[in-house]
């Protein structure tokens, strides 16, 4: 069964500090916010028998099955079945993945799927997970913050300090000129008056040359997790942006008036020391299911999970750079963790369509192994 995005829309990202644009929001507030812009999209946003929310940080603000809370606050049908997911930077996609196989197996016949993030509710590792600290683990089992494992991969990888410098003043410049590009941002809602990327700070490669270090205190922190000491290489200028935001996207087995159809879809797992790798993984299975090739898409939405992962998909595959990211990516706009791959999802239709392109890719990394890739095909 073929299933369709009927529509996606997305949160601008706002800073994640105390004065940041969306912080006097709640997440449920945001995702309540998409659904009513579906609705005056003309989609019919709550006819809708499943919800599929990805979040991260699924404490304080965000617990309490924080896809029960968006659902009452929206005001979705009772009967609508719901579910809030972790599945770590992948959980937005993983969401719609997940909605797409439930309506592909006819548990569902319309559904929403995507995530949010309020990081300035719910910081990084709020959770306080007992796995975060334990050294009951083998060493390579054991968890690192996931700047920690950039770092690692860079070394590994031999990517150059250089190399991250020019994605990073690529992501920044990019995002920076599509503020003036409405057809970029055609389908972002403004919330709470903000109506464009609060983090993107334009840079050169001089200032990102002068910038340190970012996560030496991590790798004194976590030494008993690595085999000698790493190789830092990443600063907080390779670093996404930490923010609140949140992504949806309709999905339905009818396709009339949808604005896309999922080829193929796929979830991959990894060791987890080569943390963000997952996504590559991810990424070629969904070709290989799509019976594609890289060269063969018009657009690519490939998530900047740190400046290491983005050049190295540049310097290892076949991706025409003026293909990639071309609105900028998370390096600029930042990175709301389970609301990434939704957000991305809704970039890559709005790209597709100002480029009157065909195919797209989504790509979303994630820490610990986790990686997901969707494949659409643009309608109309």
């Amino acid at each position: 069964m073929t299933v369709y995005i009927h529509d996606a829309v997305r949160t601008p990202r706002g800073k994640a500090k105390a004065d940041g644009a969306l912080a006097g929001e709640t997440p449920h507030g945001l995702v309540t916010r998409l659904v009513d812009a579906l609705d005056e999209r003309g989609r019919d946003a709550r006819a809708v028998d499943r919800f599929t929310l990805g979040c991260v940080g699924q404490v304080g603000a965000q617990g309490g099955n924080i896809a029960m809370v968006a659902k009452m606050a929206a005001e979705l049908p009772d009967a609508c079945v719901v579910h809030s997911i972790n599945n770590f930077c992948a959980s937005g996609l993983t969401a719609i993945g997940l909605s797409m196989n439930a309506i592909e197996a006819g548990q569902a016949t319309r559904a929403l799927a995507g995530g949010v993030e309020m990081m300035s509710r719910v910081p990084f590792m709020a959770d306080r997970a007992d796995y975060y600290t334990d050294q009951a683990f083998p060493p390579e089992r054991r968890y690192i913050p996931v700047g920690l494992a950039a770092d690692l991969l860079a070394e590994a990888e031999g990517i150059s300090r250089e190399a991250m410098d020019e994605v990073t003043e690529r992501s920044q410049r990019r995002a920076a000129e599509a503020e003036g590009h409405p057809a970029y941002n055609a389908s972002r809602i403004a919330v709470a008056g903000l109506d464009h990327e609060e983090p993107v700070r334009p840079t050169t490669l001089e200032k990102l040359a002068k910038l340190p270090h970012a996560f030496t205190q991590w790798g004194e922190e976590y030494a008993h997790a690595l085999d000698g000491k790493p190789v830092h290489s990443h600063t907080v200028g390779h670093a996404p942006p930490i923010v609140d935001g949140a992504g949806l996207a309709l999905l339905s087995a009818q396709g009339e008036g949808a604005r896309a159809r999922i080829v193929s879809y796929a979830e991959m797992g990894g060791h987890p020391r080569a943390s963000l790798t997952a996504g590559f993984a991810a990424m070629e299975k969904a070709l290989e299911r799509a019976g594609l090739t890289l060269e063969q898409l018009d657009r690519i939405e490939f998530m900047e999970a740190f400046a290491v992962t983005y050049a190295k998909f540049l310097r290892d595959y076949p991706a025409d750079p003026a293909k990639v990211n071309v609105s900028g990516g998370h390096l600029a706009k930042g990175h709301p963790m389970g609301a990434t791959g939704a957000i991305l999802t809704s970039t890559l239709l709005d790209v597709l369509d100002e480029a009157d392109g065909r195919l797209g890719m989504v790509v979303c990394t994630g820490a610990q192994g986790v990686g997901a890739a969707m494949i659409v095909e643009r309608l109309g």
